[in-house]
């Protein structure tokens, strides 16, 4: 199925050229093109759009206004030539923000972090009004369902090619997605990637050595290429 969007943009040219590319992705189809924030609003009414390209400094309504409108908006990617809104934009948890003039190139890269947000339904989420790791969770499809993952109960993650096992006391977990979306995802003080294959929860570590992690009965290894911000997080460089 396509993905259906929509162009915000009261520049005819930038519009022009987002449009050119759309049309080069075969699973992108183009439904409109809104001048304004307005017309983009009264479109929303009746149509189902899944990604929008929005344009920050418009007439009448500011793009990141229009965002702020809407109670269940779609996925947005932002296009402008200011940097300064790149921060609120992000606060506004769109998917990526594009500075114009918009290269080719940094387009793709924009669309396929909304594949990668679309394949893995949400990033990290917390509970509660206190953010620590047993209230941490995400969710990853596997077995044809969204399945919720507590980030306290994950022992290690490994690769294999296009899939990830999810490695926890009492199950396993395979959803079909790269490693390194888990390595961004994960916080950088509970997770630690110690070989391309692998990452591990630094709390589930139960002994340390020059080339191995163990985690119960299981040894994985620590690759060359990894070995010395392993050493450095597990504050181990200087023993």
């Amino acid at each position: 199925m396509k993905t259906k969007c929509i162009i915000v943009e009261d520049e005819p040219i930038a519009a022009d050229i987002l449009e050119m590319y759309i049309k080069k992705m075969p699973d992108l189809q183009l439904t409109a093109k809104c001048k304004n924030a307005v017309e983009a609003f009264h479109l929303l009414q009746s149509e189902n759009v899944d990604l929008i390209f929005l344009d920050i400094q418009m007439p009448q309504v500011s793009g990141l206004d229009f965002l702020k409108s809407l109670n269940n908006p779609p996925k947005v990617i932002l296009t402008t030539a200011f940097r300064k809104y790149a921060i609120e934009g992000f606060e506004l948890n769109v998917v990526d923000y594009l500075l114009k003039p918009i290269s080719f190139e940094r387009f793709l890269k924009a669309v396929d972090k909304y594949y990668q947000l679309v394949k893995s339904p949400a990033p990290i989420k917390y509970e509660g009004n206190t953010l620590s790791l047993d209230k941490l969770f995400i969710y990853v499809k596997a077995n044809r369902k969204v399945q919720k993952v507590h980030l306290d109960e994950i022992l290690y993650i490994e690769s294999l090619k296009d899939y990830v096992i999810i490695y926890l006391k009492d199950q396993k977990i395979i959803t079909k997605q790269l490693i390194s979306y888990f390595e961004d995802q994960l916080p950088k003080k509970s997770f630690l990637r110690i070989h391309r294959s692998y990452i591990v929860s630094i709390n589930r570590i139960d002994a340390v050595s020059k080339s191995t992690i163990e985690i119960g009965k299981k040894e994985l290894p620590i690759s060359r290429n990894y070995k010395n911000e392993v050493l450095k997080s597990l504050h181990l460089d200087k023993a």
